[in-house]
């Protein structure tokens, strides 16, 4: 990631595509001011050396056609709509290296802004020093892979199913089952936290009891990412029940506790960090406002996070399949020289989407996420589980999935193969 400066100021620079019916040097101008020095007048104090030191300047715009007709509700001006994408620099001496300082500034008030008729961040491009004031990921791919034993190949795992409902003597059963269907990775559905009728603590007890189980029937412990969300002192209380209780895993909703709330977690944090996305669509879904999938992975991962979730292909939710691919492929680069993470899919995976996802990615450092395509599968978990290892394995084969003369994979051909999502 390069490292751009402006009269001997670091900048933070973001990109943004913008929408306006006013001229676009205009609708920019008011981006630049009103997040770094400016309001909508003149005040005392803002001089020209004040605004040279800490004003964003505007780096590059570049006119591109119109991708939506409709404008953001209260969009000043009656000509057209234009658009273009723009690059604006903050100074860094601004934020200081700082998430809790630099998100208001590349995404806060600037949405507001009645100049625009439209705003999406779609990439940043960070200081040096951010990388030095936050850890990376302890675990990423490489951690991950030793604690589940699965040194190559796809990760696959699963999600507790139904969500939210289950008694704890109903996890140790459902655990031991999955485990000892060969899954790598179960998790929490984000919808269970802290609450009844299972509660954090009894859940701990009773899923590591199942995974103890699991560990000495067949010399492998599959990773459980317990959902930990919460507050900030009661996250880190719900880690540590977590380890006590010999659990390698714990899960966050990052778009709930936080990103700077997750830095923190991962100060204190022992085992991998799993960052669920939950409620990415109010940012992402609409094109023409919020943060798109390249800027806001790069946010998360500055968190330390080792596991994030990049949508699905062929997905029950609204996410395309390109936007997957970008969202994985970004995952997967370096960001300001390391920052690993793992990239996860999930959202209707299941044995047929295994060719797609291997085509659009070109790896198998993947954590595929199947919940209904393992659970759901009709000769039950096991079966379900070993169809997708059967499909993954045909992919990167290059056999068609219908040439492979496994029951499981063709019982979930069968069985899956008629749902279309969209």
């Amino acid at each position: 990631m390069s490292e751009e400066t402006s009269g001997g100021r670091e900048l933070t620079v973001a990109t943004y595509r913008i929408l306006t019916r006013l001229p676009l040097e205009q609708a920019v101008g008011a981006i630049a001011g009103e997040q770094s020095t400016g309001t909508f007048v003149s005040v005392r104090g803002e001089t020209d050396e004040l605004r040279a030191r800490h004003g964003a300047i505007v780096l590059e715009l570049t006119e591109i056609p119109v991708p939506l007709v409709d404008a953001l509700p209260g969009a000043r001006g009656d000509g057209p709509l234009r658009a273009a994408l723009v690059r604006i620099g903050f100074p860094l001496e601004n934020t200081g290296p700082s998430l809790t300082n630099l998100f208001p500034v590349v995404s806060g008030n600037l949405y507001e802004l009645r100049e625009l008729a439209g705003l999406k961040l779609v990439d940043l491009e960070l200081p040096a020093a951010f990388g030095e004031a936050y850890l990376p990921a302890r675990f990423a791919v490489e951690g991950t892979r030793r604690l589940t034993g699965r040194p190559e190949g796809v990760l696959i795992g699963t999600i507790v199913k139904p969500n939210v409902g289950l008694r704890p003597a109903d996890y140790v059963d459902l655990v031991r089952e999955l485990g000892l269907a060969g899954a790598d990775f179960i998790k929490d559905d984000e919808v269970n936290g802290d609450c009844p009728p299972a509660p954090l603590p009894q859940r701990i007890r009773a899923v590591t009891s199942a995974l103890d189980e699991v560990e000495r029937r067949t010399g492998r412990r599959p990773m459980y990412a317990f959902n930990i969300s919460d507050e900030p002192d009661r996250m880190l209380r719900n880690h540590d029940l977590v380890v006590a209780a010999g659990g390698t895993c714990v899960m966050v909703n990052l778009n709930v506790v936080g990103f700077p709330a997750v830095a923190m977690l991962r100060r204190h944090a022992r085992v991998p960090i799993h960052a669920h996305v939950t409620g990415i669509g109010a940012l992402a879904r609409h094109p023409g406002l919020g943060i798109g999938h390249v800027a806001y992975q790069k946010l998360a991962r500055l968190t330390g996070i080792d596991h994030l979730h990049c949508g699905g292909f062929h997905s029950k939710f609204y996410v395309t399949d390109d936007e997957v691919t970008a969202m994985v492929g970004a995952v997967r680069e370096p960001l300001l020289g390391g920052f690993p993470c793992l990239p996860v899919l999930s959202s209707a995976q299941w044995a047929g989407t295994a060719p797609v996802a291997l085509e659009r990615t070109g790896t198998t450092d993947l954590l595929v996420l199947a919940g209904g395509g393992v659970l759901g599968h009709p000769d039950g978990a096991a079966a379900g589980i070993t169809s997708i290892r059967q499909a993954w394995a045909a992919a990167v084969a290059g056999v068609p999935l219908h040439e492979v003369d496994e029951p499981e994979l063709a019982r979930a051909l069968e069985h899956f193969g008629g749902v279309v999502h969209r």
